[in-house]
């Protein structure tokens, strides 16, 4: 598997990943710093011998998986194991020492830090989307590109406080479709707090809307959660409102892991968290707007 793609890796080099400290462990979890040149599995460098740091919240939680000691747990690498996904949108990923290989190389820490799944950790992320209008509902074009300007809907994350799109894990055998839009609802319409009536009419509302969706990214996420052995992918689906009155109009209210959630213009000037500014910036190359 590795031979060949270096190159590869080389261009698709996760670097949120090799931070000084691990997040959410007040910096006492460090990494050994990883240069560029030896993110790769296939460069050889034997003094290579990262800390090892799994999280003690997540033992025994049923979203997560035991300790890769426990004798009961034998994993079904690099396939569907019961209802579990454990295969890689970036392909065959190797197993050494009994522990998944991060497909991207080196992150400078072993151990599954405070992720639930050994290999891949799945995820869903619904890029919802309206042109910005003024108040008489025309579109609006930025002054120097003469391009539409475009807007999604951004959460702020509860954890690290930076804005986001809204999304999560796919749970054991859940269709990425249903993660989408449950995800959505939970995060910015705050469904979980709502009445029976409103709930009514947003599942139908949304049921209809997320019908229709473009994939823009599958595959593996820069997150400054991933270690050598776990690692995060998703699957991000472009939902436009190409009218701005279905969910366009929705009213907002951030929910479950969010603490803020509104519509937000697209710009270069975007920080995001994770990988979330590429996924912007491909949903941008495809309505052809303002960037």
């Amino acid at each position: 598997m590795l031979g060949g793609r270096s190159t590869v890796l080389f261009r698709m080099l996760h670097r949120k990943c090799r931070s000084q400290f691990y997040p959410r462990t007040n910096n006492t979890v460090s990494r050994t710093f990883v240069p560029d040149e030896k993110v790769p599995w296939d460069i050889i460098w034997e003094e290579y011998n990262p800390a090892t740091f799994t999280a003690s919240h997540i033992n025994g939680q049923p979203w997560a998986d035991p300790a890769i000691t426990d004798s009961n747990f034998h994993p079904q690498w690099n396939r569907i194991d019961g209802n579990i996904n454990r295969k890689s949108h970036m392909g065959q990923y190797q197993i050494v020492d009994f522990l998944p290989l991060n497909p991207l190389g080196r992150t400078g820490l072993r151990g599954r830090g405070v992720l639930g799944r050994w290999g891949p950790n799945h995820a869903a992320d619904p890029i919802v989307t309206r042109w910005k209008r003024d108040e008489s509902h025309n579109v609006e074009f930025h002054s120097v590109t003469k391009k539409p300007i475009l807007q999604f809907i951004a959460i702020q994350r509860r954890d690290t406080g930076e804005w986001a799109i809204p999304g999560g894990m796919v749970d054991p055998g859940e269709m990425v479709t249903s993660t989408l839009k449950r995800e959505f609802m939970e995060e910015a319409l705050n469904i979980l707090e709502c009445g029976s009536d409103k709930i009514e009419k947003s599942n139908a509302l949304i049921d209809k809307f997320f019908d229709e969706g473009e994939d823009i990214y599958h595959g593996y996420v820069d997150d400054p959660r991933n270690t050598d052995n776990a690692w995060m992918e998703t699957v991000a689906m472009n939902f436009h409102d190409e009218s701005g009155t279905s969910v366009g109009a929705f009213p907002l209210c951030a929910g479950d892991d969010a603490v803020n959630v509104r519509w937000m213009d697209i710009s270069k000037e975007l920080t995001l968290y994770a990988s979330h500014n590429d996924f912007i910036a491909k949903v941008v190359a495809k309505h052809n707007s303002h960037w």
